[in-house]
């Protein structure tokens, strides 16, 4: 049986009516279905064939009356009419005999009815349009889409207290923070209840008023009026407050927030960052948290929202900040990691560097390790010691790294190429460190830091990735035209594909001059 596309199925030649389909579906029994994965009680196979036709509800499908007093049908209303109508001259004809190529026009017609209400975008058939020869929109239309009803309607939520602006790369603020513009922040507010304890506190909001940061712009008295903070009222409110009155204040460092990128397609699209307030228009970003969002620089728009009850703040800092969601639910790997410059800079580090004690202490407190008891008291370091710094003293761990040439027997310690990495007691002993330890989806090192430290995992990553960040001003990374060009053995390969290409192209085009050229099914020559 082949299919020619949408609804025609033909049969040695013969052309199966809806009716010879359904029978056939019929006889599928019960443990057959059970066997296809369909659950016989609630989904036959025969059920795929309409014998009824479910009428939407006129709220689906409601008229308008125009400014000329005409009432005007929605289209599914249009489309509706030509079913009942076609619907009705079949049963007719049948009913009076009429010849079998008329009978069978009219079921075509009823088809093609039927099927443009479902869908009037299938390629295979003329749209059906207006008088006006515009296409109707049917129901597949008003679905998908940005514009349809789940992406628009459904899951686009329209919210008080949010944000949105350009996102851009700051790899100086830590991987759970954000950075909000200070423009954004006079704006968006946080209720803080005034109780004997933080009068004094809170008072400090709103003397400075909403005109300046760290101010305030609302307070909510007890019977809920809502008053706002202005330079004229600023002083008379200020005496006013008291317990129970609430103070809606700016936003500051350290509070809660909820991050998004759309499209929302997994838990961690949405996650909860501390705030950080920094001077300019834009959100900031630590690029080591782009991937979960799906996220890069070239323009990407995001949205900051400010949960508003201390049961809001308390549950986004427990179920949803960035520390509890390295590890993908998907794959079981870190879907945070280092990326580029800290890749880089990382592997530098741990492959060929010797530094002056003072250098490499810099380079510590730059990646905000303060505690350098473990440091060896040598006037030189390596790489692989300043590394180390950045790893819990009893933490351990085997593994390879993206230089590693999988031979059948592993030289350990002793590999030419560094592709073994052995941690002992936080020291690193041997081996760099490369996407394949530190890199988004691919982070063994991660992944076991995870499993043995939890969410101090997020505090030892960052650290690294500041690590490597800080490497590559002083050691540099230079590239040469030549590593930017093909070798001649792939230009080749190309050659050959294109010659196919063209080889292939000009043997169906003489095909079709000779009237050999076949047609595919539902297709046309």
């Amino acid at each position: 049986i082949s299919i020619e596309k949408p609804t025609s199925f033909i049969e040695d030649e013969k052309r199966l009516s809806p009716i010879e389909v359904r029978i056939r579906l019929e006889k599928v029994t019960d443990d057959d279905c059970e066997l296809l994965g369909f659950n016989p009680q609630a989904a036959r196979p025969e059920w795929m064939i309409l014998t009824l036709f479910p009428i939407p509800p006129v709220t689906m499908r409601p008229s308008i009356t125009l400014e000329s007093g005409e009432r005007s049908e929605d289209d599914l209303t249009h489309k509706l009419g030509d079913i009942v109508r076609i619907n009705q001259r079949l049963y007719e004809n049948i009913n009076a005999g009429a010849p079998e190529i008329i009978v069978e026009d009219l079921w075509d017609l009823l088809q093609y009815h039927i099927t443009t209400f479902f869908d009037n975008n299938i390629a295979q058939l003329p749209p059906a349009r207006h008088r006006s020869g515009q296409p109707l929109k049917t129901l597949t239309d008003r679905i998908k889409s940005k514009e349809g009803r789940l992406r628009h309607n459904l899951a686009g939520k329209r919210t008080n207290f949010s944000a949105r602006t350009v996102i851009s790369p700051d790899p100086s603020i830590a991987l759970d923070e954000v950075g909000v513009p200070e423009s954004i922040a006079m704006k968006l507010t946080i209720p803080e209840r005034v109780t004997s304890w933080n009068i004094d506190y809170l008072k400090k909001f709103v003397e400075s008023g909403p005109s300046k940061l760290f101010g305030a712009n609302y307070i909510v008295r007890p019977d809920g009026k809502k008053k706002k903070i202005t330079e004229e009222t600023k002083e008379q409110l200020l005496e006013e407050i008291q317990p129970g009155y609430i103070v809606e204040r700016h936003l500051m460092d350290g509070d809660t927030a909820i991050f998004n990128r759309q499209p929302s397609l997994h838990r961690m699209s949405m996650m909860c960052h501390k705030v950080k307030i920094l001077p300019y228009q834009t959100f900031r970003v630590n690029p080591a948290v782009c991937h979960p969002y799906n996220a890069d620089f070239d323009g990407d728009e995001m949205n900051l929202h400010i949960p508003q009850t201390e049961e809001a703040r308390a549950e986004a800092e427990i179920l949803m900040e960035v520390r509890t969601q390295m590890i993908s639910p998907r794959y079981g790997l870190s879907v945070i990691g280092c990326v580029q410059d800290a890749i880089s800079g990382t592997y530098l580090l741990t492959k060929d560097i010797r530094l002056p004690r003072e250098k490499a202490i810099n380079l510590l407190f730059a990646a905000g390790v303060d505690d350098i008891s473990r440091l060896p008291k040598k006037a030189e370091l390596s790489g692989k010691e300043i590394f180390s710094q950045v790893l819990p003293a009893d933490f351990s761990f085997e593994g390879t790294s993206r230089l590693c040439k999988h031979h059948e027997k592993c030289m350990k310690e002793k590999c030419e190429n560094e592709g073994y990495v052995l941690i002992e007691n936080g020291n690193l002993v041997c081996g760099v460190m490369d996407k394949n330890n530190l890199g988004e989806e691919s982070g063994l090192l991660l992944r076991e830091l995870n499993k043995r430290y939890g969410d101090k995992a997020l505090k030892i990553l960052e650290r690294i990735f500041k690590l490597g960040v800080a490497t590559l001003p002083f050691r540099g990374f230079s590239s040469v035209i030549s590593d930017m060009d093909l070798a001649e053995p792939v230009k080749e390969e190309i050659r050959k594909l294109l010659d196919k290409a063209d080889a292939d192209v000009n043997t169906l085009v003489e095909t079709y001059r000779r009237g050999e050229l076949e047609a595919l099914p539902g297709r046309t020559v």
